[in-house]
């Protein structure tokens, strides 16, 4: 099981596929494993060489219990030891939710290292929790309801499959994770690589990433219709077609 170090927290990746170098990055609660089940890595893995990575604080990754763990440059530090693990000096980026944050970051503190970038579901704007998602993590369904409450996603429709792994994992992690986000929109005019940002319509999200994809200067946007946050990002067969084509004209 391959791992990258990053000032000694281990980050778990997997790569699979062959072609240019494509980073997928899951969103908060998820893991590499999701971009298998939802069927991008079958979509994907003849044209591209895709390393998938578990965020720190999911899946096999390190999963420390400190908030100064999370911030954004321990992200982005993280992607960047996978990079260098692979001797891969850049790669494209596809980052969805939590992963697509991390995209910003990695335009903000390694733009060296992104050949482009595709963004689903998230913006680079401040971000403050309300008291009420602040659990600790010692109730996971606490933990989780506040969640869906905030992002509008209705928990009946989430398949039993997909909640049973949420529920493996490490909350009091996740509580450590989830934090007020400041504002990295200063980042957004100089975004000169090719991007390519998107968002269900019926996510509470959409606006916000609407509106930073017009101050890229390479920026397109493009939107998934009647889709939550959740689903649009696990409905794989709506968003493929629209950035395959992105990454076919960046590749």
């Amino acid at each position: 099981m391959p791992y990258a170090d990053n000032q000694s927290t281990r980050i778990h990746y997997q790569v699979e596929g062959d072609g240019p170098p494509l980073v997928l990055q899951h969103g908060f609660t998820g893991n590499l494993m999701r971009w298998h089940s939802f069927g991008y890595v079958g979509a994907l893995q003849s044209s591209y060489r895709l390393i998938l990575v578990d965020a720190r604080g999911h899946g096999q990754s390190d999963k420390p219990h400190d908030p100064a763990a999370y911030a954004l440059p321990l992200r982005v530090g993280d992607v960047v030891a996978v990079l260098d693990a692979l001797n891969l000096r850049t790669a494209h980026y596809w980052g969805y939710s939590m992963g697509g944050w991390i995209g910003f970051g990695m335009a903000k503190y390694a733009p060296e290292r992104i050949r482009s970038l595709v963004i689903g579901g998230a913006h680079p704007f401040e971000n403050k929790l309300p008291p009420s998602s602040r659990p600790d993590g010692s109730d996971p369904d606490a933990f989780l309801t506040a969640l869906y409450g905030r992002l509008g996603v209705d928990p009946a429709t989430i398949p039993p499959a997909i909640r049973q792994e949420l529920l493996a994992n490490d909350f009091r992690a996740l509580a450590a994770a989830q934090q007020d986000r400041p504002s990295i929109e200063d980042v957004l005019p100089t975004m000169k690589m090719p991007c390519c940002v998107y968002a269900g319509d019926a996510d509470p999200l959409y606006p916000r990433a609407e509106q930073c994809a017009k101050a890229i200067p390479n920026g397109t946007f493009f939107a998934l219709s009647v889709l939550d946050h959740s689903a649009a990002f696990r409905e794989a067969k709506l968003a493929l077609p629209h950035v395959s084509k992105f990454l076919e004209t960046v590749a």
